[in-house]
C-alpha cells in the first residue's frame, strides 16, 4: 500500500516539473499530473529505456522526458480543440 502511495507521488511530481518544463498545466490538476506521469513514465521507457536513477519504481530521465513530450502534445490538441470552437 505504501509503495502504491510512494509511486502516486513520484508520478504526480513527475508530471508536474513537466508541465512547469513545458510551461502549460495538465487539464486535471493534480490528477491530471498523476495521470501525466504514469503515462510519461510508460512512454519514455518504451522509447528510451530504463536507465537512470530509479525512485519507486520510476526510471526518472526517461520518465520526465516521456512525460514532457505526453504534456507538450496534449497542450497541442488542446490549443486545436479550442480554435475549432472558436
Amino acid at each position: 500500500m505504501l509503495s502504491f502511495l510512494w509511486a502516486l507521488i513520484i508520478g504526480g511530481i513527475i508530471g508536474w516539473v513537466a508541465s512547469m518544463i513545458v510551461g502549460r498545466d495538465v487539464p486535471g490538476g493534480i490528477i491530471g499530473n498523476i495521470i501525466a506521469g504514469f503515462i510519461g513514465a510508460w512512454l519514455g521507457s518504451l522509447i528510451l529505456g530504463d536507465w537512470g536513477p530509479v525512485v519507486a519504481d520510476f526510471a526518472i530521465i526517461p520518465a520526465l522526458i516521456g512525460a514532457i513530450l505526453l504534456v507538450f502534445i496534449v497542450s497541442l490538441i488542446m490549443k486545436s480543440m479550442r480554435k475549432s470552437h472558436d
